[in-house]
């Protein structure tokens, strides 16, 4: 048993990647003295080789498995592959839950973010990035009104550890919004790594994973959604059709016009989906009695709850024999 009084983890094997990117050729910086430390200096030169636009992943390979495909877990904006680890109240994360119940786990870093690292160089992505501030995620991530945050005041029946605000907000790291198609680049070239699989994906994060589905669909077999907030222009019948997909909201989701439309608008992807022949599942987890989840459900008071949930529905629509059929709106 761990020290956290759930099951102790058993691997077979973890390790990590790199996977896509480009070389890129460096020419016309100027040269300029630098110290690493207070004893080694030197005189540094940017021109030169790099590689540039690649995804970092890491992957968990428990020692019983009890799904044939393993989960591929996408980040969403702003964020990296840390959101699955643990919680800012320091509990375990989705991670840990889906290993304990024996899914593979691979957990991206997508390009400019955490290990994948960024591009410095203005000539290449000259755009400035934006990094998400507290405030932002108080009121975007619905864990109470902006009006509130100066109190940290939450909505009733809040969820997510708001007192942990402090420690969430560290997760925030620069993002650039022009690089949208790079980052499909990027994760189709885990896809290629990976091979057949399941794709988890958060927010931002979503529009990445209906698009590949849509480019690699050799590679995707199952998207699941926690609150897409993008997804794919095209809608081809056969990067659908018989697929299993599972949509995922919180609550709250009428505390501004924004969740509103991407609701809407989830919904409606949802029906285009099953138009081709996909098998839509959409759960409002606050319509079916689990009332008080925020935009980070899966760093919420009942997260572990809702991963075996998730998981139950890996189970039932993608395993071996799964049922697969019609829309459900199963509660959680």
């Amino acid at each position: 048993m761990a020290a956290t009084g759930k099951p102790t983890i058993a691997l077979s094997d973890f390790g990590s990647f790199y996977a896509g990117g480009r070389p890129l050729q460096v020419t016309g910086e100027p040269v300029r003295s630098i110290a690493f430390t207070r004893t080694a200096s030197l005189s540094y030169d940017p021109n030169g080789h790099y590689h540039i636009e690649h995804a970092y992943v890491q992957y968990f390979i428990p020692a019983q498995l009890s799904q044939p495909l393993p989960l591929v877990l996408l980040h969403g904006g702003g964020m990296t592959g840390t959101m699955w680890e643990q919680t800012p109240d320091g509990r375990t994360g989705w991670l840990q839950a889906l290993l304990r119940v024996g899914h593979a786990v691979y957990v991206v870093d997508n390009v400019e973010r955490g290990r994948a690292g960024w591009v410095p160089f203005a000539s290449v992505w000259p755009e400035a990035p934006i990094i998400r501030n507290a405030e932002e995620s108080w009121s975007l991530f619905r864990f109470g009104a902006a009006a509130d945050y100066a109190q940290r005041k939450p909505f009733p029946g809040q969820r997510f550890p708001t007192q942990a605000m402090e420690t969430f907000i560290q997760h925030a790291v620069p993002r650039w919004l022009g690089n949208n198609d790079i980052a499909l680049d990027a994760f189709c070239a885990v896809l290629e790594r990976v091979g057949p699989c399941i794709v988890v994906a958060h927010s931002h994060g979503g529009e990445v994973a209906w698009r590949a589905l849509q480019r690699c669909p050799q590679h995707v077999h199952a998207v699941i959604g926690i609150e897409p907030s993008g997804f794919s222009e095209q809608v081809d019948a056969v990067a659908v059709d018989g697929k299993p997909f599972l949509f995922v909201y919180g609550d709250f989701l009428d505390a501004t016009p924004l969740w509103r439309d991407l609701v809407a608008a989830g919904n409606a992807y949802g029906d285009r989906l099953a138009s081709h022949g996909g098998k839509v599942s959409r759960w409002l987890l606050a319509e079916r009695g689990v009332r008080g989840n925020s935009h980070m459900m899966m760093m919420d008071d009942n997260s572990d709850e809702i991963a075996a949930e998730v998981s139950g529905w890996i189970k039932d629509y993608c395993g071996p024999g799964g049922t697969a059929g019609g829309s459900s709106n199963a509660a959680v």
